[in-house]
């Protein structure tokens, strides 16, 4: 029987010894062996941090999201040969879908939010300057540095693609390279996934590695540039966390854990509603997608107690439709657990939520199985019971399977209360039209909570639904769900980073960062800026040009052009009035506007447009006869490696004649490149 392989220290090897069977979930028919016995782990986190790690701190940002990019369109035209291998995990077609588009949606979406939000660069500069002293020469600024180690990444067996996808793509592009551990039950998805990411070509030497079997000792040479994300029990997630090493080297370490989802039905969503129908719909999908196998489904559906009967009423006629069997067997909807052992835990678990409720559809013990073997097969019927909330079972006992619970509520209170007794959670629905319920929920249970899902009419078309986390938003939750977090745009990239702060001059710091800042120097070599293309560009290039009188005749007749008569501008006695002016001023845009005049070029050349302005605050009001000059400044450049232009930041500060600045923002423009 063949072994699977690991991919460590930059070839193929297999693990030593018999190995561990791994069984088609549908058949029970061994599929290959999995063992890592013999596997030199130390070396391969050795060659993660010597290879991978300086390989992909070379890259840019946007080189190593370019990189993203083309490996989601690889994976993409192999769709159909990962979609038949998920099969034998016991995933239908559409399960495979969630899994594998998924996951290569998530490389999609990051490699666009990296081309959008992070710089053409490999550092990341955070936030503002801080001023440290008042005569300007002493600042601070946080920047973030990849780690010089490697991210462990330990999967589930729930989502042998798109766990390690999702996973893999914030630490790609923040430059850290990556070593995947699947889940065995499903390791044979994952590691065709591997193979076809290697045969790419396509990712440095030694980003991504990949063990077939146990981590062995391999937590014990993590060192402090090293990280650890978890996905999985939570008893698992707790040995790990307080593993020595872990502990002593103080190791990034990130969990997202079982939990014990909820969706609520607000008491506005009675029969007859599109809200309880959604709600009906939200949790017989939540049910029997992956078989219940989702860390986001939903185990606790809190429903008004006078509406009970009819959504047990509604999801038991939508269950009974189900038919359970082999995937891509006619009108089959559900598929197998990943494994017989999991159908037992399914089993036992159901056996202890029926101390606190009572089944009111399915069957532990029986199912009817289209195309398979009910009994080789690891099939289960969708159950759903009616609990207690009162009593500990509903709040403590994961199912991981095709298993919720309808639990009673009499008032908004006690459903934020039986909400918190999830002791956290990944994700909550909030089913309502009602905006005053809406709130009083999320906002009753967003500290228990990771993610918040409000559906109702109006948002129905276009929610992705309460179980799928999005590459934009943070996945994980606090207490029992692990305390972790995972995605969240730009922030999973950050996690894999160093924040350092650094104190300097405005000129070292600018050298530092690659950016102009507030006292640093500027260069004026007698060439218009916006005569320049982007490759000829500095920060601290810079143009001072005025003054130009603010008159009378300006503001009235700015006023009558715009149509903004606001009294400040054209009532001398409303003006007078007003504590902050005294008297007519200009209008802030008209500022802006004769700065404009003052510092843009009028010639065809190489600043394509402007695109847009940050930061823009008005300082002092400017009265009439005020004389404006503007100070532009080359703040910082943005090359995009895959057009003929890049982006160019600029300062701009407006000042009066008696030297205090009026205006100061930063104005972003378009400027080609010179070989365009």
């Amino acid at each position: 029987m063949t072994m699977l392989r690991s991919h460590l220290s930059g070839s193929w090897q297999t693990g030593t010894g018999d190995g561990r069977p791994l069984h088609d979930a549908v058949t029970g028919e061994e599929i290959a062996r999995i063992s890592a016995d013999g596997l030199d782990l130390a070396g391969a986190l050795e060659y993660g941090r010597r290879t991978g790690g300086p390989a992909l701190r070379q890259l840019t940002f946007h080189q190593r999201a370019a990189l993203l990019k083309a490996l989601g369109g690889h994976l993409r035209e192999h769709r159909d040969e990962l979609y038949a291998v998920s099969a034998r995990t016991g995933a239908t077609l559409a399960d495979s879908k969630f899994d594998i588009d998924g996951g290569i949606g998530v490389l999609l979406a990051y490699a666009s939010k990296a081309k959008r939000e992070l710089p053409n660069d490999t550092v990341y500069v955070e936030g503002p300057v801080e001023p440290l002293g008042r005569g300007g020469t002493f600042l601070g600024q946080h920047l973030l540095t990849p780690l010089h180690g490697v991210a462990v990444q330990v999967n589930a067996f729930n989502f042998p693609v798109w766990g390690p996808l999702e996973k893999l793509a914030p630490a790609f592009l923040a430059g850290v390279p990556t070593l995947v551990k699947p889940a065995s039950p499903t390791a044979f998805l994952t590691a065709r996934l591997i193979e076809l990411v290697v045969d790419s070509g396509l990712l440095p030497d030694g980003a991504l590695q990949f063990v077939a079997g146990s981590l062995g000792d391999g937590f014990d040479h993590l060192t402090g540039q090293d990280l650890v994300s978890f996905t999985g029990s939570a008893s698992t997630a707790q040995t790990l966390r307080s593993h020595p090493v872990i502990v002593r080297n103080a190791v990034r370490f990130t969990a997202e854990a079982d939990s014990l989802n909820l969706a609520a039905l607000g008491p506005d969503a009675g029969p007859g509603t599109e809200e309880f129908d959604l709600f009906v719909r939200a949790l017989t999908t939540e049910m029997t997608v992956k078989a219940g196998q989702k860390c986001t489904a939903i185990r606790r559906a809190f429903v008004p107690r006078e509406h009970v009967d009819a959504v047990v009423e509604a999801v038991s006629a939508r269950l009974a439709s189900v038919v359970v069997g082999a995937p891509g067997t006619d009108g089959v909807r559900m598929g197998a657990l990943a494994s017989l052992d999991q159908r037992e835990e399914v089993r036992r678990s159901v056996k202890a939520l029926r101390h606190a409720g009572r089944l009111v559809s399915g069957d532990p013990d029986h199912v009817e199985v289209a195309g398979a073997d009910a009994d080789r097969g690891a099939f289960v019927s969708p159950m759903l019971l009616v609990g207690d909330p009162d009593r500990a079972e509903p709040h403590e006992i994961e199912a991981f399977g095709p298993v919720s619970t309808v639990l009673p509520y009499d008032s908004t209170d006690r459903l934020v209360e039986y909400a918190a007794r999830g002791q956290g959670s990944l994700a909550g629905s909030v089913v309502s039209a009602d905006p005053a319920f809406a709130r009083a929920v999320v906002l009753g249970i967003a500290p228990f909570h990771g993610r918040v899902h409000v559906l109702n009419a109006r948002d129905a078309q276009e929610s992705t639904g309460h179980g799928s986390p999005l590459p934009q938003l943070v996945h994980g939750g606090p207490g029992r769900a692990g305390g972790g977090e995972e995605m969240g745009g730009v922030r999973g990239v950050l996690h894999h980073m160093q924040r350092t702060a650094v104190q300097a001059d405005p000129d070292s710091l600018a050298a530092i960062t690659g950016r102009w800042v507030t006292g640093a120097q500027r260069h004026d070599d007698g060439v218009h800026p916006f005569r320049k293309h982007l490759e000829e560009l500095r920060p601290g290039d810079c143009l001072v040009a005025g003054p130009r009188r603010v008159t009378r005749a300006d503001v009235e007749h700015f006023a009558e052009f715009t149509g903004d008569t606001f009294y400040a501008h054209m009532d001398e006695a409303a003006a007078a009035a007003n504590p902050l002016f005294g008297q007519r001023v200009a209008h802030g845009y008209l500022v802006v506007s004769l700065a404009a005049g003052l510092f843009v070029d009028p010639d065809p050349g190489p600043v394509l447009a402007n695109f847009g302005v940050d930061g823009l605050r008005f300082l002092t009001p400017v009265r009439f006869d005020d004389e404006l000059t503007v100070t532009l400044t080359c703040k910082q450049l943005t090359p995009r490696d895959s057009a003929g232009y890049g982006e160019v930041r600029w300062d701009a500060d407006v000042t009066r004649q008696d030297g205090e600045s009026v205006a100061r923002y930063d104005v972003l423009t378009l400027v080609a490149k010179k070989d365009a």
